[in-house]
């Protein structure tokens, strides 16, 4: 009879989070709030979107606490390639950038928490406490932003200038697909892919991948 106050007396297992992030001073920061808190283990620090990747991928945390401006790959593609490979794990942006195409790119990528630098430790606990209930958390520095993007986003002609073909490229491109995938999907060469996504680039006149998908995602093509 004893049994359920006992069992209702076990702890709930700490939140295991992994810190990508390379400034020591923030590292530091963050591992002593954290370490504050019984609820959370920081399992690993790391410096670089690629030894984010692995640290995620090594440990299988519950949370990632990613920046954006990282060196040698930056946050958003380390976010979208964890998220490829386990889209279990919940990834929370903590980071000083606020302007709107790396916000919906990140976003884009699968964040599922956005913080900017500089928050009160009440708001970061809020956005990890969303990010692992599931929920999306938005700094309310960008939160206007995202709001009216999708609320309105502005037209965007250049989509239109899209072939069918270079649309599926595209719709492909922004769920993360590499160039192998999206030749796989579409029966194409991956020279045609190539040729396609210079194509897209060119119409949509942006430089990168991540730029040409924030433009499909604003102009509601996928």
């Amino acid at each position: 009879m004893s049994s359920t106050a006992n069992s209702s007396a076990i702890p709930a297992k700490p939140l295991r989070i992994v810190i990508v992030e390379d400034d020591p001073m923030i590292q530091l920061g963050l591992e002593q709030i954290l370490a504050s808190k019984p609820q959370f283990e920081v399992v690993e620090i790391v410096e670089s979107g690629y030894l984010g990747i692995r640290a995620a991928l090594n440990h299988k945390p519950d949370l990632v606490i990613m920046d954006i401006g990282l060196p040698q790959l930056d946050g958003i593609e380390a976010t979208k390639q964890i998220k490829q490979q386990d889209p279990t794990v919940r990834v929370m942006m903590l980071t000083s950038h606020t302007n709107r195409t790396e916000v919906l790119a990140a976003l884009a990528s699968g964040a599922d928490a956005y913080c900017v630098k500089g928050a009160s430790i009440e708001q970061m606990l809020a956005a990890i406490a969303a990010a692992e209930a599931g929920a999306m958390y938005l700094d309310p520095q960008i939160a206007q932003l995202v709001v009216e993007n999708l609320k309105s986003p502005p037209p965007d002609l250049s989509i239109g200038q899209l072939t069918e073909r270079e649309k599926d490229v595209l719709k492909l491109l922004v769920e993360g697909k590499n160039n192998t995938e999206i030749g796989e999907a579409l029966y194409l060469s991956p020279n045609t892919v190539k040729t396609h996504i210079r194509g897209i680039m060119n119409k949509l006149a942006v430089d990168d991948r991540v730029q040409a998908a924030v433009v499909a995602l604003r102009a509601g093509l996928v």
